[in-house]
């Protein structure tokens, strides 16, 4: 039981009713929960701003105009959650295995970084070279992941330490090519790479939007079938839940842990080919990720690791933070952005955890457990 179980079932302690939790978590239910903590904890940050003095309806109205109000402000949504959906499909995928894979940033990164090397040295045409860098982007994701996957799967090496700290390293050295062997010299005022002279197409009727906004959508849609419809899915879904009772029963379990992390660090690795991709974005620096890896790693955890749930979370989120640096052109500080971000996800992880219980009155469960010992007791009496 989590702390804010325990704290509910303490309380309720003295109550008629007490806390129960479920043996399985609908998905709808979870879903709705969640939803409903989203809601509860913007009505929190509403009741906060009119106490502190500003027009909580004025500031959601701004929020949603500028999501909403106009196509700069849906495709602006859109170029933000391609990373974010990237990064929180590899995440999601690990999940299902009980496999926290913290390094989502880092093979970000080194895709990006990959592509880069193809996009500035090769020539040829524009489609031939996007296809070789999103190859080479999805295999350095994941030849970033194959330590910490190796180490996870065949010497039980907690994944969280290793695939963090690559994070860093990661950062270093796409800092290490922007500086030096592969810096753009006519660039005066920001440290970069040389620019990657090309984009992927982009949507019919969109202005900055690519293709690239299929990709996660595929993907979500292929994992999604996977875990549906067939044994892999079923394999995976069964080692996140016991991976001793998943090896008696005859899965490979270690070489099944090693693919899913190369996959989940190609998933990560591809993304960052695609925001490279994007117009206004061929070219790398320190900050070429905005905490994308931390973001998915949220999005897929909210989740629950479900795949489509992670699609909405994933827009919800990049919504959130386009409507924020709108907001901030505005005159809202930062600080206060943050923590209206803060709150919102607090109240959708503490929907998650309602989904898990229920609220049961005591004496119908005691009844019902003193008539399951009664029926357990029979037999016996009968024999004597």
């Amino acid at each position: 039981m989590t702390p804010l179980a325990s704290i509910a079932s303490a309380v309720l302690s003295v109550t008629p009713w007490r806390l129960e939790r479920r043996l399985e978590v609908d998905a709808k239910r979870a879903a709705l929960t969640r939803i409903g903590g989203a809601v509860g904890a913007m009505v929190v940050v509403g009741i906060l701003l009119l106490l502190t003095g500003r027009n909580a309806f004025l500031i959601f109205w701004q929020a949603l105009d500028a999501i909403f109000g106009r196509q700069r402000g849906i495709e602006g949504v859109a170029l933000r959650a391609i990373p974010i959906l990237m990064t929180a499909l590899g995440v999601a995928l690990s999940l299902r295995m009980k496999v926290w894979n913290i390094g989502s940033d880092g093979q970000f990164l080194m895709g990006a970084l990959a592509a880069v090397g193809v996009g500035i040295h090769m020539d040829g045409p524009g489609w031939l070279v996007l296809i070789l860098m999103a190859a080479a982007a999805t295999l350095a994701g994941a030849a970033w992941i194959l330590v910490p996957a190796l180490a996870r799967a065949y010497w039980d090496v907690n994944e969280i330490i290793t695939t963090l700290l690559l994070n860093f390293v990661a950062l270093q050295l796409v800092t290490w090519s922007a500086l030096g062997f592969w810096r753009d010299k006519a660039a005066a005022v920001i440290q970069s790479t040389r620019e990657v002279p090309f984009t992927l197409p982009g949507i019919p009727g969109a202005n900055s939007v690519t293709i690239a906004l299929l990709v996660p959508l595929a993907i979500a849609a292929v994992l999604w079938w996977v875990f549906r419809s067939t044994s892999i899915g079923y394999e995976i879904d069964i080692i996140g839940g016991n991976p001793r009772a998943a090896g008696f029963a005859g899965i490979a379990v270690r070489r099944r842990i090693l693919i899913v992390m190369l996959f989940t660090g190609a998933i990560a690795g591809l993304g960052g080919m695609l925001q490279l991709s994007a117009p206004g974005a061929q070219a790398m620096n320190a900050g070429f990720s905005a905490q994308f890896g931390l973001s998915g790693f949220i999005v897929a955890a909210l989740a629950g690791a479900a795949f489509w749930g992670v699609i909405g979370g994933g827009l919800f989120i990049a919504s959130m933070f386009y409507a924020g640096i709108v907001l901030q052109t505005k005159g809202l500080s930062v600080y206060i952005i943050f923590a209206i971000y803060g709150v919102i996800l607090t109240g959708i992880a503490l929907g998650e955890i309602a989904a898990r219980y229920r609220v049961v009155r005591r004496d119908a469960a005691d009844e019902s457990g003193a008539t399951a010992g009664e029926s357990a007791a029979a037999p016996q009496g009968a024999g004597s």
